[in-house]
């Protein structure tokens, strides 16, 4: 049986985690009640830029863990920024739950602290687990 090359693997791999992160991140919305104060206030905004951070792995298999750091950083607090533009046609999107999903509501900068520390984890877990692919 031949072995699937490394780079499917990878892509492979960073698609279960893509998937195990969101539905992490959607249950610790659903369920935030059951969930500890601080976990349900911060969680989810973590759990969204490690799902960027796992997506531009996908993307970008046999790159540097560094480059989708840099990207997912970059990516996250673009879409942070984005939401101090707040014209009618754009906020018309940001109302429809993918929009809210996507873009998210209002500025917070609460949410780069979040951001940053959903991606050094997703990047910390990379480099010991799935980086081994």
């Amino acid at each position: 049986m031949q072995r699937f090359p490394v780079n499917r693997r990878r892509r492979i791999i960073y698609g279960c985690a893509i998937l195990i992160t969101v539905v992490s991140g959607l249950c610790s919305r659903a369920y935030a009640e059951h969930l500890p104060s601080f976990a349900a206030a911060h969680l989810g905004d973590a759990l969204w830029a490690a799902m960027v951070y796992f997506g531009f792995r996908l993307l970008l298999p046999g790159r540097p863990l560094a480059l989708a750091l840099a990207l997912s950083v970059l990516f996250s607090f673009s879409i942070e920024f984005s939401q101090l533009y707040q014209a009618a046609w754009i906020n018309g999107w940001r109302a429809t739950l993918p929009g809210r999903l996507i873009l998210g509501r209002g500025f917070l900068w609460i949410d780069l602290v979040r951001y940053t520390a959903g991606i050094c984890t997703a990047c910390a877990l990379d480099r010991v687990f799935l980086n081994r692919a």
